[in-house]
């Protein structure tokens, strides 16, 4: 085997040992070592880190991650589908995981994929502040008039989430869009 510092060949003297018995080469060996134990020890301190830092984050933290994922879902999952509002087609970049009752204010159904559709981004969904009108007539062709009742039904109950119910929600979107992209 040869030494990793001066690469002069030598007798292996134990097991899985990479340098050679000269004192320079001792001295790399240490140097070598002490590199590695901070390595790990940084490694270590990364994961800490993050198990430190979500177990400090509060629901408000948790519902915005969620809704990027829900959101995030909604489009890939309508992604051959016109926008629920106008029917023009859909363009990249331009495209919004539009609420047909809002997420602030229906807590409800906030993560209720039925009320949630891609809509333009621009003119729908921002400048026309959703298009409510025309949403719900694509929202009935597109789901049926049962459905939007149903809805329309249910929409006005109150709900509160724990941060156990938003990380359960969001690893059943991750999975979700995990398997659509499989599906591409």
């Amino acid at each position: 085997m040869r030494c990793k510092n001066c690469n002069k060949k030598f007798d292996q003297y134990e097991f899985n040992n990479k340098f050679c018995k000269e004192l320079n080469c001792q001295t790399a060996k240490g140097l070598y070592l002490l590199e590695k134990k901070k390595a790990n020890d940084k490694k270590a301190w990364r994961k800490e880190k993050a198990v430190r830092k979500a177990n400090l984050m509060t629901i408000q933290d948790w519902l915005k991650i969620t809704q990027v994922t829900f959101n995030n879902y909604i489009r890939l999952r309508d992604q051959n589908e016109n926008c629920i509002s106008c029917n023009n087609k859909l363009r990249k970049g331009n495209i919004d995981a539009g609420h047909y009752y809002s997420a602030g204010g229906h807590y409800n159904i906030r993560f209720n994929e039925l009320n949630v559709h891609s809509q333009c981004s621009r003119p729908c969904n921002k400048d026309k502040s959703g298009d409510l009108i025309n949403y719900r007539f694509g929202l009935i062709k597109r789901i049926g008039e049962d459905k939007v009742n149903y809805l329309d039904s249910i929409a006005q109950q109150t709900r509160k989430f724990t941060i156990d119910e938003l990380k359960s929600i969001n690893e059943e979107y991750k999975l979700k869009i995990k398997e659509l992209k499989n599906e591409i």
